[in-house]
């Protein structure tokens, strides 16, 4: 008889011990992920191509920065709303910078970033000390985002001619993996550090456990939301220069519902809407899930408003899955 493989043996393995850990936590939605791939595959041949998986990874890049951001809210409990509204507001603001009031570009993405940071601590610190829910929260800031994109834009999309440089920055250069790309990928590696390798991720890790536990084992609980907060509007902001770098121009109206597939990509990747679970990894997979549904559908033709359908129903799935494991969780604790 053949003996059954066990991976838990090579966890510690200096080498293949991440590798293991990673398929062990994740394996699940890898399987999901691989299936979805050889299903679309089998329906639209041309989708296992190098230049549209390329087209995929370019475009779940901003959804993957968001995501990233949106987690850390998620882990402790809360949401962000603000996505695809700090896109467009950031979106505006860095390109009029330079288009109209002929600012060079680095002080124009500075700007921009400025304002991501400052919207996320704003909302960080509202909900730290008021109490306020962060769905209100983060769905008031939305609207406020959204509505100065459009007296910055003035409810125009803004063209951008001054500046040859920046669109390089959406793009790359001919030859070389899109930049967007990378940085998506740069920022979940440094997400994975800041979650399992530092003392804030393991306070976002407690606060979201259990907030009462973490504040009497000395842990500052305003100082975590606020520091959640504020990097998902900086991943936001960023998302916004990146964007509007491809797009070499600012859309007032862009990245309408972003937030999401945000939130899809984190609840499928594992991230636990009751807080206090969160795993790197699987994040990134739900990124490339909601990616590859999203291009599948419109390989084959699909109503692309049947997208929103498809992604509404993913989230309600995997809430409900989430729902189910956290009562297991409960009834054996019990």
């Amino acid at each position: 008889m053949s003996k059954k493989f066990d991976m838990s043996k090579y966890e510690d393995h200096g080498i293949l011990g991440p590798f293991v850990r990673y398929l062990k936590a994740n394996l699940g939605i890898l399987a999901a992920f691989i299936v979805l791939c050889l299903l679309i595959t089998v329906m639209a041949p041309n989708f296992m191509t190098v230049n549209n998986w390329l087209t995929i990874l370019r475009t779940v890049s901003t959804t993957g920065c968001l995501a990233i951001g949106v987690m850390l809210a998620i882990m402790l409990g809360g949401i962000d709303l603000t996505g695809g509204a700090m896109i467009a507001c950031v979106g505006c603001l860095t390109v009029t910078a330079m288009e109209r009031w002929g600012m060079p570009m680095v002080p124009a993405i500075a700007i921009g970033l400025l304002v991501g940071i400052v919207a996320g601590f704003i909302d960080g610190w509202i909900i730290a000390y008021s109490g306020i829910h962060p769905f209100v929260v983060t769905l008031a800031m939305q609207s406020i985002l959204r509505g100065a994109a459009y007296l910055i834009a003035g409810g125009q999309p803004i063209s951008l001619y001054a500046n040859t440089t920046y669109p390089i920055i959406g793009t790359g250069l001919a030859g070389i993996v899109p930049y967007p790309i990378i940085y998506m990928l740069i920022f979940f590696f440094l997400q994975y550090l800041l979650l399992n390798k530092t003392k804030a991720g393991r306070y976002i890790y407690a606060v979201g456990g259990n907030a009462t536990a973490a504040q009497f084992s000395g842990v500052d609980i305003k100082k975590v939301k606020i520091m959640a907060w504020t990097i998902s509007g900086f991943l936001g902001a960023f998302a916004g220069i990146i964007l509007s770098a491809r797009m070499a121009s600012g859309q007032p109206g862009t990245s309408i519902g972003a937030e999401t597939d945000a939130i899809a990509s984190c609840v499928l990747g594992g991230t636990s809407m009751y807080g206090g679970v969160g795993n790197t990894g699987g994040v990134l997979i739900g990124v490339m899930i909601i990616g590859v549904i999203t291009n599948g559908l419109t390989l084959l033709h699909v109503d692309s408003n049947w997208q929103y359908v498809a992604k509404g129903l993913i989230i309600l799935l995997a809430v409900y899955i989430d729902m189910i494991r956290q009562n297991k969780q409960q009834s054996r604790s019990e």
